[in-house]
């Protein structure tokens, strides 16, 4: 009977953070502190609020996407020249021509 008592105290514990027991934590003089469940995320549903001003401006965003198009373009370029370089050295090795 003591052993059950004992189990479940100890599991009850582990479902208490420590600091939110009555008599451990925090003095008896200690203003009382706001039950926040939500451990600073907006739950599911609620959409976070509209920002003030944009994240990029039209000139950064268009600047990006060049950049994003150029380094696209450059790893199609070297993925072809490796595919390319690949064959040929396939058909050298079966005596056909490149």
């Amino acid at each position: 009977m003591g052993a059950l008592l004992l189990s479940a105290l100890a599991l009850g514990g582990c479902s208490i953070p420590i600091s939110d027991m009555p008599m451990a934590g925090t003095p008896a003089d200690a203003q009382a502190r706001a039950k926040d469940n939500t451990g600073g995320f907006l739950p599911v549903n609620q959409l976070p609020p509209d920002r003030d001003e944009a994240a990029m401006n039209p000139a950064e965003r268009a600047k990006v996407q060049k950049e994003l198009v150029a380094a696209r373009e450059r790893q199609a370029s070297a993925v072809a020249a490796k595919d390319a370089a690949a064959k040929c050295s396939d058909a050298g090795a079966n005596g056909r021509p490149c």
